[in-house]
């Protein structure tokens, strides 16, 4: 292959990784979008065998077995994983990137080291590659922990925690200096532990409402860190491509964070200075009202207005299709029929939208956070189904609490409020959602799927 043909394949590629994340903008054509960028990272994989500045190709074989390796456990993980688990997915994807970037580049290092070929900027990349790819692969880590619940979700402080975490920042700093000036190993083994450490200390302190915005962040993390190693590895299309994935991510984490009405520094590391909330007197009971599939389908069925809004336990209960059942029985019925879909609603951006592609709910219908608002006045009834936090009044309400300043769905503003919950159980947020004992509120117990199921079916009998 020519260096022509071989420099517009890659043109092509980086084209195709635009397209990608131009398709992934609007969700009536990410999955075309994903397709595209999917078909360029192939492309962009086979033709690095064929790159004509390599006369030679060393570990050809390894190389093959790794790719197999890769596809034999990623794509029935891909396949398998429940929509309930796809952001933990994603957390672990993004941080194997991260990871194995800063092993590209210390394997570069190395070699590059022994032969005495090092300059200066070479070696500021791999700095830069290690510590980020090394951040964003422990910090992933975490993220996933939290995100299944193998530990706790809620932030993780420790006295004197953010003065451990500037001291291990410094370290990683001073490190990385260290490595550019003397270009031994040593140094760069010790920046590397101090990067996997700060990226642990980095994740820790955030609460699980947040999370999400943390996985935009270190996937903006992972993209800058394909990029330098790019720079590191002499390859154009990694250069691209990173920088495509580090400004997109950054641009996500922005838009989340604005969406969660905080600063991003507040995010990261308002744990520390958040003040602890009044605990609730012991044995006090606050009454609420609880209702039947039948109360619901006869607030429903007397209803002029509806609105549906989903959340993450509709997505562990997959009741996605028995959802959309009920809306089009609605529709018939000559209801408008909406759902309001709040920006950070689920586990990552975009939850409730995939979510509800998969039952065919009209994108029409999907109506976000700042154009629903101004209707629930006129709403009769809302239909809460798995959600809390993205409601709960206290991000209003209650200074402190690891919510305060976001903003929510005012579904409080409707005639009536229906929430269909498991249990009492808080949100994810570990708060408590004064809205539930509010008279207007109806309480709807049991599995999502079960209850939605009952009200179905006691509706097509009013």
């Amino acid at each position: 292959m020519n260096n022509n043909l071989y420099a517009l394949i890659g043109l092509a590629v980086a084209v195709s990784f635009i397209m990608a994340l131009k398709g992934l903008s609007a969700p009536k054509t990410a999955r075309r979008g994903n397709l595209i960028g999917a078909a360029g990272a192939t492309l962009a994989t086979i033709v690095v065998f064929f790159d004509p500045a390599q006369k030679v190709h060393h570990n050809t074989f390894l190389i093959l077995g790794a790719i197999a390796f890769g596809v034999i456990v990623g794509v029935p993980a891909a396949r398998r994983i429940q929509m309930t688990q796809m952001p933990q997915l994603v957390a672990l994807f993004n941080g194997v990137g991260g990871g194995a970037a800063a092993l590209v580049s210390i394997v570069e290092y190395l070699s590059l080291s022994n032969n005495s070929a090092r300059d200066t900027a070479s070696t500021i990349a791999t700095v830069f590659t290690v510590v980020v790819g090394s951040v964003s692969f422990s910090g992933s880590v975490i993220t996933f922990l939290k995100l299944q619940e193998i530990m706790t979700t809620r932030p993780v402080v420790f006295p004197g925690g953010r003065f451990v975490i500037a001291a291990t920042l410094v370290g990683v700093l001073g490190t990385g200096v260290w490595v550019v000036n003397s270009g031994g190993n040593t140094p760069l083994a010790i920046m590397g532990v101090l990067s996997l450490l700060f990226g642990v200390l980095f994740v820790l302190p955030v609460g699980g409402a947040d999370v999400p915005i943390v996985i935009s962040l270190l996937n903006a993390f992972t993209g800058l860190t394909v990029a330098a190693g790019g720079y590191v590895l002499d390859s154009t299309l990694l250069i691209v491509a990173g920088t495509l994935v580090g400004a997109s991510g950054t641009i996500l984490t922005r838009l989340m964070a604005a969406a969660m009405g905080r600063s991003l520094f507040g995010t990261l590391f308002g744990a520390f200075t958040a003040k602890p909330q009044a605990a609730t007197e012991a044995g006090e009971a606050r009454p609420v009202k609880s209702g039947s599939p039948d109360d619901v389908a006869i607030l429903l069925n007397y209803a002029q207005r509806v609105v549906i809004v989903p959340g993450f336990g509709l997505a562990v209960a997959q009741a996605q299709h028995t959802v959309r059942e009920l809306a089009d029985l609605l529709t018939a019925k000559g209801i408008d029929v909406a759902y309001g879909i709040h920006p950070v609603a689920g586990r990552m951006p975009g939850h409730m939208n995939v979510l509800l592609a998969e039952a065919n709910v009209p994108y029409e219908q999907l109506v976000e956070m700042e154009e629903i608002n101004p209707t629930f006045p006129q709403t009769d009834v809302v239909l809460v189904v798995g959600a809390n936090d993205v409601v709960n009044p206290a991000a209003k309400t209650t200074p402190g609490c690891p919510i305060y300043g976001m903003p929510i769905l005012d579904v409080g503003l409707a005639g009536n409020v229906i929430f269909l919950k498991r249990s009492m159980r808080p949100g994810f947020a570990g708060i408590e959602n004064d809205l539930l004992y509010e008279p207007k509120t109806t309480l709807l117990f049991g599995d999502a799927k079960d209850s939605l199921t009952k009200v179905v079916s006691a509706l097509k009998n009013l």
